[in-house]
């Protein structure tokens, strides 16, 4: 666990306990028990990391040492190989030195400079780092004579930059550990601590114990706390800061600094207030690349969030898309949110990114331009707000900050409702998320993306079949149940699509597919489709909402919307608040790209083969290959002849598409020309929203046995914002198998329709 900063009066001086001391004890003993580095919880491993320099390389290469010295007469022990003093850290000027544990042989080891230092801080009592000689600093510390204090007041706003040198071990550690995490993804650059604590409801000291660490690992730092180099030290004045005033600071950089501008001095930063003013040093463009966004006005106003899951950081960490990309990435998936302060060096970074990639990392290139025009798009966008800005205020647009479900979804539901209020206007989805988590759903601030839970399930699927009359053959399997032979309603089928509950879908192939279907079914409900009858079926993704335009002529590729199923749709759901998009599939195709197909079908396999493990699953893999492969399909042979009949839906998505750079353009644009995110189309979204989740509710309801729609009411309204531990935690089971075939839905009791009859003409028979 953590070293325990807040208790260091009794830790240095009572029991001289030191943080490299304590953590020295900790790397011990786990090599001693040749545990795995990911034993260490993840602040705690970045503590040790910044105190004793170990990280995940330097202690595999400890361990090795340690295994390879058993081996010769002369073993070394784990503390042999530990480091004897700390590593030289990160010191901050408004830091406060206090006085350790100090005896007379601890004196007699000092220089003349070291001992007038001390005699300064036991005489006069704490003193701010940056009033003493910095190497002096360093030395008593790591001669473990002093200890540091990072002091947080009430009125201390922070902010997080991207991460650097965070390490990515297990997630849970104990309680602080989970507190920095809940804390973390609730930071606002425009909130202080006590408002924070009062949002959170947590106790004020545990909120500055958890910020005081954050500015301690350099994972955050203290707004407002500029310091002047004439009120310090001379030895900090060519010591790289955050927190530091430059004296040939570029004019255009106090554009951040709201406040009278008057010098203070150590003493009083280290006691006043901290305001909403930030001052960066650094001459990185991306540091002070938030000059132009935060110079839009001179308040804090709310924001819109982006809401993504984990599957978008998992992208953008992966095939060295840009050089420190990666640090945003990471800080999208620990801290769970990139401020719109950072969206600045974000983009830059988003820039860098090739938009052609080779194979699988194709898909990762294309998330992250899709992304960086997504980002574009939402923020600061004039236009898309003309009617919801406030009338005293300017009309700049909203900021945009990006958010991680599995974050929100760590918060319990009050506290998330209450961070989402306080901070945000609108909450906009990406589409699809993934089936592995539960979708935030949302009143106020109101959501476009699914409106509950069940939207974004299995449900949804069978609901958009059931109001349509069409779709492909499906076949919901409730847990436990066996298949001696695939139902009749899948032969001539050479694929299916398969999705086992709480994962996302995956294509196989139909000749091996019994299998795995009843190995899945023992710890999960399954849901079977027929997908393409020579190879992978054909799909084509119709953004909405609607124009007049689309819905009429003669059906073509180019004019799906005109589909009869799409039609209906749109008299029964109101897409017209809401954006994203209805895939269609066309089974009997025979245009679709077979090799890339036939690449995805080891990965469904595998995919299904893995059982019950939610975090070991991925994105849906297929889906995004066959929609390679039919965009491709369709350029190539745009006039390859087709009918409506050949058409039936497969899924809707409500929010904004990454996966496809045309689609994503396609929604935004509708998302504009239809004002869905103005006052009067966003009173409406909240009507159809809460219209749509009892239709769903009463649906799912009428096919399940003991269960009320106030039940179902109930529970989806007690869970809206709590953290699962499946991810349809909260959205009902099918309690009975349900068939969907030619145009119904029913409940299917296991038997052939050549069965079911030849059984009642043997019953009549007995009679």
């Amino acid at each position: 666990m953590l070293y325990p900063y807040h208790l260091s009066d009794i830790m240095v001086k009572g029991l001289r306990i030191t943080p490299f001391s304590y953590y020295t004890g900790i790397m011990e003993d786990i090599m001693n028990s040749e545990k795995s580095y990911d034993s260490l919880p993840n602040f705690t491993a970045a503590d040790c990391l910044r105190l004793l320099g170990i990280g995940r390389n330097q202690y595999i290469d400890l361990m090795n040492q340690c295994r390879s010295s058993k081996k010769f007469f002369r073993r070394k022990t784990a503390r042999d190989l530990l480091p004897v003093k700390p590593v030289e850290i990160a010191v901050e000027a408004w830091w406060v030195v206090q006085a350790g544990y100090i005896t007379e042989d601890d004196i007699k080891i000092c220089t003349t400079s070291e001992k007038s230092v001390i005699d300064k801080i036991i005489d006069s009592g704490p003193q701010l780092a940056g009033s003493l000689d910095y190497n002096i600093v360093h030395s008593l510390y790591n001669k473990g004579f002093i200890y540091l204090d990072v002091p947080i007041s009430d009125d201390s706003c922070i902010a997080v930059p991207p991460l650097e040198g965070f390490v990515m071990n297990r997630l849970q550690g104990d309680y602080f550990e989970t507190l920095l995490y809940k804390i973390f993804v609730s930071i606002d650059e425009h909130t202080n601590v006590a408002e924070l604590a009062n949002v959170l409801e947590i106790d004020l000291s545990l909120v500055k114990n958890a910020v005081s660490m954050y500015c301690r690992l350099g994972f955050a730092h203290k707004k407002g706390q500029v310091m002047n180099l004439e009120n310090l030290h001379s030895s900090w004045r060519n010591i790289p800061s955050i927190n530091r005033l430059k004296s040939t600071l570029d004019p255009q950089k106090m554009l951040l600094s709201w406040d009278s501008g008057e010098n203070r001095t150590p003493v009083q930063e280290a006691c006043s207030s901290a305001t909403d003013t930030d001052t960066n040093s650094q001459e990185d463009p991306a540091d002070t690349a938030s000059v132009s966004s935060l110079s839009l006005s001179s308040g804090h106003t709310k924001r819109i969030a982006f809401l993504f899951d984990s599957t978008l950081t998992a992208f953008l960490m992966m095939g060295n898309l840009s050089p420190n990309l990666k640090s945003h990435a990471v800080t999208m998936f620990e801290v769970g949110k990139l401020s719109d302060e950072s969206l600045d060096s974000f983009l830059v970074e988003l820039e860098k990114v090739q938009s052609t990639g080779e194979g699988e990392a194709q898909r990762y290139f294309d998330h992250a331009l899709t992304l960086r025009n997504t980002i574009l798009f939402l923020r600061h966008n004039k236009d898309l707000v003309a009617q919801a800005a406030q009338p005293e205020h300017p009309n700049n647009g909203f900021p945009l900050d990006l958010l991680r479900c599995e974050s929100l979804l760590g918060l319990d539901p009050a506290t998330c409702s209450r961070v989402l209020n306080k901070n945000y206007t609108l909450l906009v989805s990406m589409a699809p998320l993934t089936n592995e988590i539960r979708p935030i759903s949302s009143c106020t601030p109101q959501h476009i993306g699914p409106a509950i839970p069940e939207v974004s399930s299995v449900w949804f699927k069978l609901y958009i079949y059931h109001i349509t009359g069409q779709g492909p053959p499906s076949l919901l399997l409730s847990k436990g149940t066996r298949l001696r032979k695939l139902p009749d309603i899948f032969q001539g089928y050479d694929r299916l699509l398969i999705t086992s509950w709480g994962h996302d879908p995956g294509v196989v192939l139909t000749s091996n597919v019994l299998t795995m279907l009843n190995d899945a079914l023992t710890h999960s409900a399954v849901l079977i489709q027929g997908h393409g009858m020579h190879g992978m079926g054909e799909t084509m993704h119709i953004p909405f909402p609607f124009e007049e335009a689309e819905q009429q002529g003669d059906f073509s590729r180019v004019n799906m919307g005109v589909h009869k199923a799409l039609r209906i749709l749109s008299d029964k759901v109101d897409l017209q608040h809401f954006c994203g998009y209805v895939t269609m599939l066309n089974p009997s195709s025979q245009h679709t790209n077979r090799k890339l197909s036939d690449a995805s079908d080891g990965k469904g396999e595998l995919e299904l083969a893995s059982g019950s493990d939610v975090n070991g699953s991925t994105e849906s893999f297929e889906i995004v290959i066959e929609d390679t492969s039919v965009d491709s399909a369709a350029k190539q042979s745009p006039e390859v002849p087709t009918t409506e009949l050949e058409w039936v839906p497969l899924e809707l998505c409500f929010g904004i598409p990454l996966f496809s750079s045309e689609l994503n353009q396609k929604v935004c644009r509708k998302i504009a020309t239809h004002g869905l995110c103005r006052k009067e189309s966003l009173r409406k979204l909240l009507h159809s929203s809460r219209k749509l989740s009892l239709q769903v509710l009463n649906f799912v309801y009428s096919f399940q046995e003991g269960i009320s729609t106030l039940d179902l009411l109930s529970d989806t309204s007690s869970s809206l914002f709590s953290q699962p531990t499946s991810a349809d935690m909260g959205v009902p089971l099918p309690a009975k198998n349900l068939m969907f075939k030619e145009g119904m839905l029913s409940e299917w009791n296991g038997q052939s329709p050549s069965s079911v009859l030849i059984a009642n003409v043997l019953k009549e028979q007995i009679k």
